[in-house]
C-alpha cells in the first residue's frame, strides 16, 4: 500500500532493526542525507524499510570497515516526483558479492518500488522514483521562533564524517558552525550550543564548559549511542543527541533547546526591540507575535528574493533535454501544454476566490509537472512562490496571485507560439 512516510522513521527504523549487528561488530553506520530531500513522501514505505534492512543488513555482515555511510540524494528542483539515489561507497566488499546480493537478493522489492541498480563506480546505488507528500513542503524543517535564529555551534564528534553530515544538518538553519576545536583558544564563550561525541568529554573540557556556562548561555550537548550508556552524564548536560543523527532529530534538539530562551547579558543573541519582560499572563501571545512577525518576515524576504532571480520564460534548450530524457518530442508536449492550459488563468482564478486549497494544490501540482518538461523557467518560478504560500500557511496572500498568473500564462503561450510558428 501506498503511504504518506517520513523518511527519517524510515531510516531510524532500518538502524534499530540492524543494530544488534552494529554493537556485535563494533560498526558506526551514518546517514548522509542531502537537504534536497523532503521530509515526507508517498508511496509503499514497508517495502522501501524492508529493502535498507536487506541492503544494510548485507553490508553490516559482509565489510570489515568500521564505518559504512548510506548517502541519500535527489535533485535539487524536487516538484513532484523524482528519483532518490541510495548510496553506500566504499564498503570493501567484493564487487561481484555485490552483484550477486542485489541483483538476486532485491528484485522482488525493486520491481514494487520501480527502482533499479546503477551499474556505476559505487559499490550500491539504487534510484528509486519518490512523490512529494505534498506540494509546497520541500523544506520541512521551519523553526518556529526568532530566537532559534543565528546560532553558533560546536560538534566535536570522533568520526569525520558524521561530523561533515551534522554541520551540513545545522547549516541548513543558517547555522555558523565549526567542527575543530583548538586546544590553544578554548573559547567556549563564543558558542550558544556545543554538542560532544561522549567518549571525547575530558575533565580539562569540563572546567572549561563549567566556566563558560557560568558566564554565558550556552547549551551543551551529549551525543551517544541509542544504548543510553553515557559517560559523562553531569548536570550541565541539558540533552542527549542519540544515534543515528538526522536532519528531523537536530530540528526537534533546536526547537527544545531554544523554545524558551532568553537573551543573555554576555550573548549577541539579536531580539525583536519590541517585547515586553514576560510574565505568566503575556507569555503566550509574546511568543506568537514574535513568531507570527518572524513567519511574515521570512516568506516576504523568500518572494522578494525570487522576484529578484532573473529567468527565461521559455528555455528551449532545457526543454529538449527533459523531453530527450524522457523520451518525449518537444514541440508536441509544446501542443499538450497550450492545450492542457488554455484559459487556466480563469480557473485559477476561481479556485483561488473559492479557496479550495486542495484544488489549488493539485493545480500547481500539474503546472509544476509540465512546466519542467518543457523548460518554462518563469513559470517554475511563479509555481514555487505559490507553494512558499502554503509552506508558511499564509492564505490571505494568495488573492493577488491569478493575476499574476494570468501575466505569466500570456508571456509563456507567447513564446510556446512563437518557437511553433503559430500566429
Amino acid at each position: 500500500m501506498e503511504n504518506l512516510f517520513d523518511i527519517n522513521h524510515i531510516l531510524k527504523h532500518s538502524f534499530v532493526a540492524c543494530d544488534k549487528v552494529m554493537h556485535e561488530k563494533k560498526i558506526e553506520l551514518i546517514f548522509d542525507v542531502n537537504t534536497t530531500i523532503p521530509r515526507e513522501l508517498r508511496g509503499k514505505n514497508m517495502i522501501l524499510e524492508q529493502l535498507l534492512i536487506s541492503v544494510l543488513g548485507f553490508v553490516l555482515q559482509s565489510t570489515r570497515k568500521h564505518e559504512i555511510i548510506l548517502a541519500l540524494d535527489a535533485p535539487e528542483d524536487f516538484l513532484f516526483e523524482e528519483e532518490i539515489s541510495f548510496v553506500i561507497s566504499q564498503a570493501g566488499i567484493v564487487k561481484e558479492k555485490v552483484l550477486a546480493f542485489l541483483e538476486t537478493e532485491l528484485g522482488h522489492s525493486l520491481i514494487d518500488l520501480n527502482g533499479k541498480i546503477v551499474y556505476d563506480e559505487n559499490d550500491i546505488h539504487l534510484a528509486i522514483p519518490s512523490t512529494i507528500g505534498e506540494l509546497g513542503f520541500r523544506r520541512h524543517y521551519r523553526l518556529p521562533l526568532k530566537s532559534m535564529l543565528g546560532k553558533k555551534v560546536l560538534i566535536l564528534v570522533k568520526s569525520e564524517s558524521l561530523s561533515q553530515s551534522m554541520v551540513k544538518m545545522f547549516h541548513y538553519f543558517s547555522y555558523d558552525v565549526d567542527s575543530v576545536f583548538h586546544k590553544e583558544s578554548m573559547l567556549l564563550t563564543e558558542y550558544d550550543l556545543v554538542l560532544i561525541e561522549d567518549e571525547l568529554v575530558t575533565e580539562h573540557f569540563v572546567k572549561l564548559l563549567r566556566v563558560a556556562i557560568a558566564n554565558v548561555n550556552l547549551k551543551y550537548v551529549l551525543v551517544g549511542n541509542q544504548h543510553g550508556a553515557f559517560k559523562n552524564n553531569s548536570d550541565m548536560v541539558e540533552m542527549h543527541l542519540i544515534k543515528p543523527v538526522t536532519q528531523e532529530s537536530v530540528f526537534e534538539l533546536i526547537v527544545s533547546l531554544f523554545a524558551h530562551d532568553t537573551p543573555h547579558k554576555k550573548k549577541k543573541i539579536v531580539m525583536s526591540q519590541t517585547l515586553e519582560p514576560e510574565t505568566k499572563s503575556s507569555n503566550v501571545s509574546v511568543t506568537e507575535d514574535v513568531k507570527i512577525k518572524s513567519e511574515d518576515q521570512s516568506i516576504h524576504h523568500l518572494i522578494e528574493e525570487k522576484k529578484s532571480q532573473h529567468v527565461e520564460v521559455l528555455d528551449t534548450k532545457l526543454g529538449l533535454e527533459n523531453a530527450k530524457k524522457k523520451g518525449l518530442i518537444y514541440s508536441k508536449e509544446l501542443e499538450n501544454f497550450l492545450e492542457i492550459f488554455n484559459k487556466s488563468d480563469l480557473y485559477f482564478r476561481q479556485i483561488v476566490n473559492e479557496k479550495q486549497t486542495n484544488k489549488i494544490k493539485d493545480f500547481c501540482i500539474d503546472l509544476e509537472i509540465q512546466a519542467k518538461i518543457i523548460g518554462a523557467e518563469s513559470m517554475l518560478k511563479f509555481s514555487d512562490t505559490v507553494s512558499l504560500i502554503f509552506v508558511y500557511d499564509k492564505l490571505d496572500m494568495l488573492p493577488i496571485y491569478p493575476g499574476r498568473y494570468h501575466a505569466e500564462l500570456t508571456k509563456l503561450t507567447a513564446e510556446i507560439k512563437k518557437y511553433l510558428h503559430i500566429k
